[in-house]
């Protein structure tokens, strides 16, 4: 979900910047709202467990695609699956993404730690090989979603500013605490309204935490409704996962904790202040990032975000929402 909403801001600069150029996104079904308000950007949803399934689902795909008369191929995800669809289509000349794997495997290894190139940038270099450069301009956002009913049911029509916080990350070595999590949710539901984000299997834990001024959205939106909801708010506080790049590419302000990830892997949230993220400490978890995707780590290092101090995250969090862009 990251990495394609990553896409988002670097589709809409080249859309404003190539406005005579028509683009298809080749993805899930599930993830077309994503694309929703960008301009000459259609979305083409892969079966990929049915239809386009396996080997010659993916022939059938090649041959789907064509029909939609496509001039260029840009791979901007570069694994097993779109490389066979690749070889149907190599009368195109496919470009494919430099993910950069062996700078990140010196990253984890820790022969390096520095900042290595964005995924935002690894996106623009592939148009770029196809010939459209992306210049670097002020980035344009869309505008705040009008709540429809149903969801204005849910959250309310309090004037006070809306907080959003994912708590949940795909390895709990990106996790921060739940407890310590909890403390920040009741300190800050003092002042302003608190949205918990989350899948349908965390609702029944983040249903459990909902109180004066704290709402739990998790499995009761369509992901069209959630993105809706995430343009309203004032701040975003995510671990190092999908809801950070979805509240960034929306032009929301997030605050970002990391655990045995690291930012310098290229995955800091699009268009976000240098400041506005917390990590573990490096000196008591030196390996860090011990992986990319948070899913490799020595023992004890799943703790490692303990070291986060919830009173640091609080004041950062104000911090935020009182700054203007």
């Amino acid at each position: 979900m990251g990495d394609v909403a990553m896409t988002v801001p670097v589709l809409r600069a080249f859309t404003e910047q190539y406005p005579k150029i028509k683009l298809t996104v080749l993805t899930r079904g599930f993830f077309k709202p994503f694309f929703r308000d960008l301009e000459n950007v259609s979305v083409f949803a892969a079966d990929l467990k049915g239809d386009h399934k396996g080997f010659f689902g993916l022939l059938e795909l090649s041959k789907d695609l064509r029909i939609l008369g496509i001039d260029a191929v840009a791979d901007l995800h570069n694994v097993l699956r779109s490389n066979i669809l690749k070889i149907f289509l190599l009368d195109l000349k496919p470009i494919q993404i430099d993910k950069g794997r062996a700078e990140k495997k010196a990253l984890v290894k820790g022969k390096i730690f520095e900042q290595l190139k964005t995924t935002h940038q690894r996106y623009k270099d592939v148009f770029e090989k196809l010939g459209f450069p992306i210049k670097d301009l002020e980035p344009s956002f869309p505008e705040r979603a009008e709540l429809n009913p149903k969801t204005l049911e849910l959250v309310g029509k309090d004037t006070k500013s809306w907080i959003g916080i994912a708590p949940y990350a795909a390895h709990r070595s990106k996790m921060y605490p739940l407890e310590l999590m909890e403390e920040v949710i009741k300190e800050l539901s003092k002042r302003y309204n608190i949205l918990l984000f989350g899948g349908k299997e965390d609702a029944e834990y983040l249903n459990a935490l909902e109180s004066e001024n704290i709402t739990s959205i998790a499995g009761k939106l369509s992901l069209d409704e959630e993105l809706d909801v995430i343009s309203n708010l004032d701040v975003m506080l995510s671990m190092d996962s999908g809801n950070a790049h979805m509240a960034a590419m929306m032009g929301i302000k997030v605050l970002t904790l990391w655990g045995v990830t690291h930012p310098y892997a290229g995955f800091y949230p699009f268009h976000q202040d240098e400041n506005n993220v917390l990590l573990a400490d490096r000196t008591k978890f030196p390996k860090i990032p011990t992986s990319i995707y948070g899913n490799k780590f020595p023992e004890g290092y799943e703790t490692c975000m303990e070291t986060i101090n919830p009173k640091d995250v609080i004041e950062k969090i104000e911090n935020i929402i009182k700054k203007p862009y």
